[in-house]
């Protein structure tokens, strides 16, 4: 009998360690006023994050095109997208290459009624990531931050 619960006990055990953990969703929309709907939003440490981009707007990608872009902890997304214009980032090169460096995660640029949905793990450091679209311009008013606590 104590082996039949001992190995019920180990069974049990095992669906217990494979369960995966729950997956954070986030959905954000960019709209033509320059404005994301979702200013901040929490993570945990090490979780993991599905993230929708929307752009809701009407006007063509090459003049209000959108995407998402995470920072690393501790860089301001105004100074970021200062270097990004900086760095030769346009309407078609909305996130340069030699950028990447100071990105944790980011979407591709979206024109009118299309959407991109990217999945991340959430930093394990404590503290505020902020997030930006680096459309030309954009980052004057689009930006918001990530909370992790």
């Amino acid at each position: 009998m104590s082996r039949i619960l001992s190995i019920l006990f180990f069974t049990f055990s095992l669906s217990l360690a494979a369960k995966p953990e729950p997956v954070k969703e986030v959905i954000i929309s960019g709209n033509d006023a320059m404005q994301f709907d979702i200013k901040s939003f929490q993570a945990k440490p090490g979780e993991s994050i599905q993230l929708t981009l929307n752009n809701v707007g009407s006007i063509p990608k090459i003049a209000m095109g959108h995407n998402w872009v995470l920072l690393k902890k501790g860089a301001d997304a105004i100074a970021f997208g200062q270097k990004v214009l900086a760095s030769g980032g346009s309407a078609t090169n909305p996130l340069p290459k030699s950028l990447l460096g100071d990105v944790l995660a980011h979407t591709k640029l979206l024109g009118p009624g299309e959407s991109e949905t990217i999945s991340f793990t959430a930093p394990a450091i404590a503290g505020d990531y902020e997030y930006v679209c680096t459309f030309p311009g954009h980052f004057a008013m689009m930006r918001g931050s990530m909370e992790v606590k």
